[in-house]
């Protein structure tokens, strides 16, 4: 016990916040463990968003820099680190920086996160205790608006580029109290601290990988669907039936590139493929009516939405597919659900599979 306690010593007299993951992980192994897996972890390595990076400093300039690093370095823009030479400014949305957050302010354009970096880290628990730092409870963990600083954007034009906070607030996910981390933080076995340094009183934490997009059993969660059949005037009809059953926001929400995509496929015995498809995404496009393609113009440029087909949070959307395929003739029926991210990405990050149906019928 007393290593332990000399050892929660030492990093207390050794921090200098912010401090990176790793400092942080010597003593809460179980959420840096999680947390290293997670989107937030790679928001700044990820190779979507170095490129999107690049493209925004050639085609906006060096100012363009600020407003992306805000969100996938936000140490970096609070330190001033813009060159990225600090570890802890490469670790995306870091320990640090969210254990630094006191509140959220809500009175400007954009959400704005108050964070003091300190030896004081905030949290959702009341009862917690270090002997590495000391601690705070801090409402701002039990509310959705901690999230509001980073999914919440309006640009220079004043439109609405994310709005995954205020989709939030209008679905019956908020009104009936569920918060973000209902669904992307909630508790899973593990240690809030390595049971080395201190006794661990409970083996529950929110979980840190945060899932989300990424995640083909959020995926799953979120969306449901049923596919049935029937032949009607010599056509095969095929109706699809989807739901956004879990999301408290629309499917897909974030960037405007994004899309949820039900590929609907009918292959007979005879030897005919016939193929459709339905998009869910918005549509966004500049002051002229140019409809914007790429992740940085995206998320600068956008003046007006061109079409919004995405499943609002509680919806439910009748699919009908016809394909002329008589009765008697065997076909194999499969509907595919994918998850697209975006068309700048490598092939292993654009897009994602996570659900399949598939019926045969003669």
């Amino acid at each position: 016990m007393l290593l332990c306690l000399l050892l929660g010593l030492g990093l207390a007299g050794g921090m200098e916040p912010p401090e990176t993951a790793e400092v942080c992980g010597r003593c809460h192994r179980a959420i840096h463990d999680a947390w290293r897996s997670s989107a937030h972890a790679q928001a700044m390595e990820s190779r979507l968003f170095q490129d999107a990076l690049e493209m925004a400093e050639t085609d906006l300039g060096p100012g363009a820099r600020r407003t992306c690093l805000a969100c996938h370095a936000p140490v970096a823009v609070r330190i001033g680190d813009l060159s990225l030479r600090r570890k802890v400014s490469w670790e995306g949305v870091t320990c640090d920086y969210c254990h630094s957050i006191q509140d959220v302010s809500m009175d400007g354009a954009n959400p704005v996160a108050k964070v003091q970096f300190s030896l004081v880290k905030s949290g959702p628990l009341k009862d917690s205790n270090s002997n590495g730092h000391a601690t705070a409870y801090s409402e701002v963990f039990t509310s959705s608006l901690i999230c509001a600083s980073c999914h919440e954007y309006k640009n220079a034009l004043g439109f609405p580029v994310l709005s995954t906070y205020s989709e939030w607030k209008k679905s019956r996910a908020a009104s009936e109290g569920k918060q973000c981390q209902s669904c992307h933080m909630y508790q899973v076995a593990g240690n809030v601290v390595d049971p080395r340094i201190q006794r661990s009183r409970g083996a529950q934490v929110n979980l840190h990988q945060m899932p989300g997009g990424h995640s083909i059993e959020q995926l799953n969660k979120t969306i449901g669907a049923t596919l049935s059949m029937a032949h009607e005037g010599g056509q095969l009809r095929v109706t699809v039936e989807v739901a956004n059953r879990a999301a408290g926001h629309s499917v897909p929400t974030g960037s405007a590139l994004r899309q949820l995509i039900l590929d609907v496929t009918a292959d007979s015995y005879d030897g005919q493929h016939f193929r459709g498809e339905r998009v869910y995404r918005r549509v966004v496009a500049d002051q002229q009516g140019m409809e914007l393609k790429s992740e940085h113009l995206a998320m600068v440029k956008p003046a007006k939405v061109i079409s919004d087909t995405r499943l609002a949070a509680d919806e439910k959307r009748t699919e009908v597919f016809t394909f002329p395929v008589p009765a008697g003739v065997q076909t194999q029926v499969k509907a595919t659900f994918w998850y697209y991210y975006s068309p700048t990405a490598p092939e292993s990050q654009q897009r994602v599979t996570f659900l399949t149906i598939q019926r045969l019928v003669k």
